[in-house]
């Protein structure tokens, strides 16, 4: 594993939220992608008493190269899912909240029913909460997307992850215009539904390539952006290519406002729900 910039380093998980975040997420037997993706921003976020409730299990039937939730065949829904996030809510007081999954291409709906009733029960019992999506592409099935835009979160999250040409290597279960179809969907269905998208840096990716991808997005009337480093999880993972500086972050991060984006996070550490209530600050 190659040795990472100092700007890259962060702190070990420690303190009374961390070690509260941690046991009620147990004690619930919930999942979080903070977790399972192995985020660098882990310490912060459940020092903070925040974090990101990953539903449907916690095995994906994708494998995309970049990625490190497991992957292969998942197990049976939980049926009190929904009620255990939104009581889990509760307990932390949480004002924002980001629901994800793993994708579940083995499920007739792809799970489109697990995040409607997870986001009614977050609504129902943490009055004022704002809930954020962070959801898969459904197979770029419009119908599914539907009923998660009608559940009515606050925001929809879609990553589009990489750019267009890393596709076929990187996440080959996907397709950027599939994702990017989902995004433009998001506004047919409601066009006051904030939407959100984001991508990784570092891959082997050129500035033409990264410049396309915001492009695009913004295209897609995009509303958030998030923009961050890889970091490559273990060795069977995509190598880092390159580290870009904390400058080159800044340089993006005021091309995409200059496009229309009402908000963006660029920076080596920023992940999809990094600081996600700043957006509506």
């Amino acid at each position: 594993m190659r040795r990472h910039p100092d700007w890259l380093k962060v702190k070990i998980g420690s303190g009374k939220n961390y070690v509260k975040v941690k046991s009620l997420l147990r004690q619930a037997k919930l999942h979080t992608i903070c977790e399972e993706a192995k985020c660098p921003n882990i310490a912060e976020c459940f020092s903070s008493g925040t974090a990101v409730f990953l539903i449907l299990g916690d095995i994906c039937t994708r494998n995309c190269r970049y990625c490190n939730v497991k992957h292969g065949e998942p197990q049976r829904l939980n049926p009190n899912e929904p009620k255990d996030v939104a009581d889990s809510v509760k307990v932390l007081g949480l004002k924002y909240v980001v629901i994800t999954s793993v994708t579940r291409d083995d499920l007739k709906d792809g799970g489109v029913s697990v995040f409607s009733k997870t986001v009614d029960e977050v609504k129902k019992i943490n009055n004022g909460c704002k809930v954020e999506v962070l959801i898969p592409d459904f197979k770029g099935n419009i119908d599914a997307l539907e009923i998660v835009v009608n559940s009515m979160p606050d925001v929809v999250n879609h990553n589009i992850e990489v750019v267009e040409e890393l596709f076929p290597s990187i996440r080959p279960d996907g397709n950027y215009q599939t994702s990017l179809n989902v995004l433009r969907n998001i506004k047919k269905i409601n066009s006051k539904m904030k939407s959100k998208s984001g991508f990784m840096i570092g891959l082997g990716e050129n500035k033409k390539q990264i410049l396309k991808t915001i492009y695009d997005l913004r295209k897609a009337e995009v509303d958030f952006l998030t923009i961050g480093q890889y970091l490559q999880p273990t060795r069977k993972h995509a190598e880092i290519i390159k580290y870009y500086t904390p400058e080159e972050f800044n340089d993006l991060k005021n091309t995409a406002l200059k496009l229309g984006f009402k908000h963006v996070e660029s920076g080596p550490l920023v992940r999809s729900s990094y600081h996600a209530e700043n957006a509506f600050c």
